[in-house]
């Protein structure tokens, strides 16, 4: 009797954990293919210059959008000023937030696009980093290329982006020349 009363017991808590069971949160699998279909949308948005769609990527209020210039980028950026009296170039480009980015991109008459390669992603089901090589071509011209990290975080409404930081090397080549009609 002692016996069956256990085996009792123990059925009605694993039936009782089951429908929870079943309804777990994603897994990692589930979290790294949405979070792959957010980089796409980035992309996509910069691409066809959607600024609601973009901005609904990101998680409200102030979102850090801070880049890095390459040691390298930054003396030769310097050394190649048009005006000479013009200050340096700085080295960190902190003055920027996702409405401003995609602002000056949907206000850029050429076609713009960025690529994102060798995307990586570590996440515990709550919060993620996205990790990525890209490069952003302005009407087919590679004007700068690095590595670019998010910081992003699952609320009720999915995975938003919360913090934005790249490195920039710039490309040392001069765009071609523009046709002028």
């Amino acid at each position: 009797m002692k016996n069956l009363l256990a085996s009792a017991l123990i059925f009605s808590a694993l039936s009782a954990l089951l429908p929870a069971a079943l309804a777990a949160p994603a897994t990692a699998t589930e979290d790294r293919e949405r979070i792959l279909q957010i980089v796409d949308s980035y992309r996509n948005a910069i691409i066809k210059k959607d600024r609601d769609t973009f901005l609904k990527l990101f998680f409200g209020g102030a979102v850090p959008f801070i880049g890095v210039t390459t040691d390298q980028s930054l003396e030769w950026e310097n050394a190649n000023k048009r005006n000479a009296s013009a200050p340096d170039g700085a080295k960190l480009y902190t003055s920027s937030n996702p409405k401003k980015f995609i602002d000056g991109i949907v206000n850029n008459p050429l076609p713009v696009e960025q690529t994102n390669d060798k995307v990586k992603i570590d996440t515990d089901g709550d919060v993620a980093q996205v990790w990525f090589d890209y490069t952003f071509i302005e009407n087919g011209y590679k004007s700068n290329w690095g590595k670019q990290s998010w910081q992003m975080v699952r609320d009720k409404d999915g995975w938003k982006i919360n913090a934005v930081i790249w490195s920039m090397e710039f490309n040392p080549a001069a765009p071609p020349q523009r046709s002028r009609k």
